[in-house]
């Protein structure tokens, strides 16, 4: 379950940032759609720590997760840049926290 509930931590967090942006273009109703999505995204992570999850795991897996589909989803939606020099910064990302993971099995 535990897993479950840090995907869904993950969702509403790319969605409250992407929506962050959407309110920075002159859209202020966007602001609830961030409180929402940070709101839930917390609780959704507070319920994963509370199933087992480590912290240090969990929260590894939510930033990375979090910056490296932000990043791909801003170039879809915004046409912001995502350069080679950037991909390989979310590629160190993830493969830190692969390390963690591995790092965290008994």
């Amino acid at each position: 379950m535990a897993w479950l509930f840090l995907i869904g931590a993950i969702v509403f967090e790319v969605a409250g940032t992407l929506s962050l942006r959407m309110a920075t273009h002159g859209k202020k109703i966007w602001l609830v759609a961030v409180a929402i999505g940070y709101l839930a995204a917390f609780a959704l992570l507070a319920l994963t720590l509370s199933s087992g999850m480590g912290i240090g795991v969990a929260y590894g897996i939510w930033a990375a997760t979090g910056v490296a589909l932000t990043a791909v989803l801003s170039k879809l939606l915004f046409d912001e840049p995502l350069t080679w020099l950037m991909a390989a910064g979310i590629a160190l990302i993830v493969g830190g926290v692969l390390l963690v993971e591995l790092g965290a099995v008994h």
